[in-house]
Order: structure tokens, then sequence, then C-alpha cells
């Protein structure tokens, strides 16, 4: 649940595919920042927690190895674009707070990758608290940050997360199956919430486009 900030294209740099200016003399964090104000970047964000759902939704009676390696790389991929996007804002202290939410999430994903064959009450603690600090530093974001054309939809994306941590948290399941369906589920809600946020960034960018013309 990432949300990159984006100002309207400026003179002088290169114009990326979608709609983001690469710094023309290619500083490592001016591309980073370029990257996770993107939109794109932000659709292959919400693609990264949607398809892992689909796949441990389609296949619910699936092994509670392989849910943990599912559930791993999701967290892993998830907490790179995480830390890639964290650079999109321009305050300081925020960044500081997405960088060690993308943290979270690395450290998470390495923790059900190196013992995928832990407990469910150690995958559904792991996730919960993945969510649910997520969540928490989104809705803190839909509200602190000014001038976002998103807020809505980002307050509605970081409700979802926080939802979905608590109950992941609070209803501990001594069974794979239902354990499996339940962040299947969710995986799949916040995808979906997650991809509307990406689309609205979009039509956001397109409007700053057309504003500097």
């Amino acid at each position: 649940m990432t949300a990159p900030s984006h100002s309207g294209p400026g003179p002088g740099p290169e114009q990326d595919p979608y709609g983001t200016a690469f710094g023309s003399q290619g500083d490592p964090l001016e591309v980073m920042a370029a990257l996770g104000a993107s939109w794109g970047w932000a659709l292959a964000s919400a693609l990264v927690t949607l398809i892992p759902g689909i796949v441990i939704l389609v296949w619910p009676h699936g092994t509670l190895h392989v849910v943990a390696v599912v559930i791993g790389l999701y967290l892993l991929v998830s907490g790179v674009l995480r830390f890639v996007a964290a650079f999109a804002r321009e305050a300081q202290g925020e960044r500081f707070a997405r960088v060690l939410l993308a943290t979270l999430f690395v450290v998470a994903g390495v923790l059900c990758l190196r013992h995928p064959l832990q407990t469910i009450a150690a995958l559904s603690l792991i996730v919960g608290v993945a969510w649910l600090v997520s969540g928490m530093l989104t809705l803190y974001t839909a509200v602190a940050v000014r001038d976002l054309p998103h807020r809505g939809v980002l307050a509605g994306v970081g409700a979802l997360g926080v939802v979905a941590g608590i109950v992941v948290l609070a209803l501990p399941t001594e069974s794979a199956v239902v354990l499996t369906r339940l962040l299947g589920l969710w995986l799949v809600l916040l995808g979906l919430a997650d991809l509307v946020m990406a689309f609205a960034l979009r039509a956001a960018i397109r409007r700053a486009e057309k504003d500097t013309v």
C-alpha cells in the first residue's frame, strides 16, 4: 500500500512512459524518486499483492510450506517496492517512516522464507503485524499530508489494511485451510484496493500534466 506523490513535469528532465521525470544526470536517488512516484510502480505493487492472493485462493489446500513461501515472496517483493516508493515522498520524516515499513516487510518476508515450516500462529502474527503497521501508516499519510489528489482512496486502503491486520491477529486459527483462505481473501482485497489507488494516481498525474501544458 504505497502512496507515492507526484508533481507535474517541469522543463528539462526526460520523461518516462509513465509521466515521471528522470534526473538528467542519472542520480540514483532521483531515479528512485521518479520510479516511486510513477503510477506504474504503484500498479506493480498492487499486482504483487493481488496475484499471490489469487494463487492462494485457487489452491486453498496447499501445504503450509507453500503458503509460507508465497506469503514470504509477497512480503519481500512488496518491501522492495515500498522502499523505492519511499523516496518519492518529499517529507523526510515521512520518508524515514516508509523506509522503516519497507524494512519491516523485507524482514517479515525473510522470516517466512527462512522458516517455511513454522506454526500457523507464527505466520498469522508476522502477516498481521505487517498489515496493521502498514495500514496505520497509510491512514496517517491520508490525514497528515496535504494536497493529496486521492486522499479518500488512500484512507480507504489504509483502513482496509488496519482491519486486515486486526482480523488476522485477533482470530488465530488452528486450521491451515482456514488460515490459507483468510490470507488469500485479504490479499485479494488489499490488491484490488491498491489497484484502485494506482489508477487514481494515474488520473492525478494526467491532470497535473494537462495543467502544465
